[in-house]
Formats: structure tokens, C-alpha cells, sequence
């Protein structure tokens, strides 16, 4: 493959700093964000290669000058690795609003103002990749994390129609939608709103303790995310979703056989609905 520039937000962690790590190995110029200067700091120490640059993704006003800036600097960005986010963990009924506004502008917002300050570069030089890290989080659900499915449903049905938009023009878009893999997402870096009505302690206890039980401990290495990432952006016919993860094909095939025996069931209600 051909030396190609990256953009991946949140580089500092998790699939970002796989990534990162990844493309530089294979002598790709990889621009990553990270929201601190100590973020930066620890980033330059682990990889001197990649050009860092203080990126927050809910800063919205600054990220169109930020991409600006980066082109610049570095030459025109072939492939953006949408990966920032975070996940919330919390029963709907305790969870304050404020949490699921934050969660949103995160794993949302942000996500679609960097893609949205890239459009119209790969839009005017009739090519690109835009890679949107969703998860198998945006195709199933399980109690608890509402918040966090809910933002990552948004993103999967955004990137879908971003690519639609953007085919036209020679741009690729993909939602990468990962299982569970050994990063922060289930330990440092999830959110969690505390615990205030015991009607729900039987329901999600149990997965509570699961989860955190299982932090570190998940089937899915992230390195061997990157390697398919870095497969995945030499694609000329990329997949609209790509599942990646035992857990996610697995559960994502399950929901998809129950929602085919939903609508057989309910067709007759259906298309009784017809004038």
C-alpha cells in the first residue's frame, strides 16, 4: 500500500493509539489528536512518530481550524479514524440528562464536526476514507447503557448515509462496529452514573459485576483491530459496516434472526396500515 496520511482522533488510547501504532510500523504519516499536553507528552513518548495535535472533539468551533491547520502542516489527509468517544454506564431511569448530553456531543457531535471539516477536502479532491468507530453497541442493546447505544445507533445511521452522500465523489465511508477488546472502555474510561433504585439491582447487577470482571479480559485484541483497519482503508469496495469480533458477530447475527421473526410475526398488522 501506498504511503497514505492518517487522521485519528483520540490517538492517545484504546483503537486510536492501535491504530496509530499500526500505521506508523508500516511508514503512514499519522496525525493524531489528544486533549491534553500530557496526553501529548505520554503520546510522543510511546510513539515519536506520529504529529500530535490538541484536538477536544466537543470544541466544535475549533475543529474546522484544527483540520485547517493540519493540512497544512502535514499535506493532504488520505484516511480519518473518527475514533473518539467514550462509554456511559447507567440505568435510563437514574441517569441524569446531562450525562446522556455529554455522551452525545462526544460519540456524536464530535464525530460528525471532524467528518463534517473533511467533506468538503475529500469531497473537492475526489477521494478519501472516513472510518466511523461505532460498535456492536450501534446494532444490539443490553440494559444499562442506553446512553451509550443510543449515540453509537446515531452514528451508525449517520455514517450510512454519509456514505451514500459521499460515493459520488470517490469517498469511502465505513462504520467500524467492534465487539468487546482489551482497552479502557469497560474500565478507566467508562462513565458511570451511580446507583440510586434497588428495583433495578436484579436486572443489572449482575452485568455490572460481569463487566467490570471482565475488563482486561476481553476477546479482542486490539492490535489485531489495527491490522484490519489498515486492511479494511485499502479496500476499493469497503463494507458500509464491518462487525469485528467473535461477540459482535455472534450478537449481531442473533438480533438480526429475532427482528426477521418480529416482522414475520406483526406482518399481517403491518400492511393492514395501507389505504
Amino acid at each position: 500500500m501506498r504511503q497514505k496520511t492518517f487522521f485519528i482522533t483520540g490517538a492517545n488510547s484504546g483503537f486510536g493509539f492501535a491504530i496509530a501504532a499500526a500505521a506508523s510500523r508500516q511508514g503512514h504519516k499519522v496525525i493524531g489528536t489528544v486533549r491534553s499536553e500530557q496526553s501529548r507528552s505520554t503520546l510522543a513518548k510511546s510513539l515519536s512518530a506520529v504529529r500530535s495535535v490538541l484536538c477536544d472533539v466537543t470544541e466544535f468551533d475549533r475543529i474546522a481550524d484544527v483540520v485547517r491547520q493540519a493540512e497544512e502542516d502535514h499535506g493532504p489527509v488520505d484516511v480519518l479514524i473518527n475514533n473518539a468517544g467514550y462509554g456511559h454506564e447507567g440505568i435510563l431511569e437514574e441517569s441524569p440528562l446531562e450525562e446522556m448530553r455529554r455522551q452525545f456531543d462526544v460519540n456524536v457531535f464530535g464525530a460528525v464536526a471532524v467528518a463534517k471539516a473533511f467533506l468538503p477536502r475529500f469531497r473537492e479532491r475526489r477521494s478519501g476514507f472516513i472510518v466511523n468507530v461505532t460498535s456492536m453497541g450501534g446494532m444490539i442493546t443490553m440494559p444499562g447503557i442506553a446512553y451509550y447505544c443510543g449515540s453509537k445507533f446515531a452514528l451508525q445511521g449517520i455514517s450510512e448515509v454519509m456514505r451514500a452522500e459521499m460515493a459520488p465523489f470517490g469517498v469511502h465511508v465505513t462504520a467500524l462496529c467492534p465487539g468487546s477488546f482489551r482497552t479502557d472502555w469497560a474500565g478507566r474510561s467508562m462513565v458511570r452514573t451511580e446507583r440510586s433504585i434497588a428495583d433495578y439491582d436484579a436486572l443489572f447487577e449482575p452485568i455490572r459485576r460481569a463487566r467490570q470482571a471482565k475488563s482486561g479480559k476481553q476477546p479482542g485484541d486490539p492490535e489485531k483491530l489495527a491490522a484490519a483497519v489498515l486492511s479494511l482503508v485499502q479496500s476499493d469496495n469497503p463494507p458500509p459496516q464491518l462487525l469485528l469480533g467473535s461477540d459482535s458477530l455472534g450478537l449481531v447475527s442473533d438480533r438480526i434472526k429475532r427482528l426477521e421473526l418480529e416482522i414475520e410475526a406483526w406482518k399481517s398488522v403491518t400492511v393492514s396500515t395501507d389505504g
